[in-house]
């Protein structure tokens, strides 16, 4: 014994309706699977600590002041022994042109 198709659209809307799904008789793919998830904003935010202020930001509050940052120092020390040494980074180029040169290699 068939039941009839209206009937069946029927009764699948009205289980939609008590279960507070989405009527799709048609199955189309409408993202209501992504749309129902727990969004993961405020779980991510929690998990990264916050961010709090550093000597940096201290030194831009407060330009009159003199303020001496180790840290900093110590990291323009390293860069300058390692410059000494020819092992700093290298010279940025000006120009396209400049770029293309191989200063290595002659012909």
């Amino acid at each position: 014994m068939a039941v009839p198709r209206s009937r069946i659209l029927d009764l699948m809307k009205v289980q939609s309706r008590i279960f507070s799904t989405i009527f799709n008789p048609t199955a189309l793919r409408l993202g209501n699977k992504v749309l129902r998830q727990r969004l993961r904003g405020p779980s991510l935010a929690a998990y990264y600590p916050r961010r709090v202020a550093t000597f940096k930001d201290l030194k831009q509050l407060y330009p009159s002041h003199e303020m001496y940052d180790e840290q900093e120092e110590d990291r323009l020390e390293h860069i300058q022994i390692s410059k000494s040494r020819g092992k700093g980074a290298p010279k940025k180029k000006k120009s396209a042109a400049e770029s293309r040169k191989k200063p290595g290699k002659k012909r």
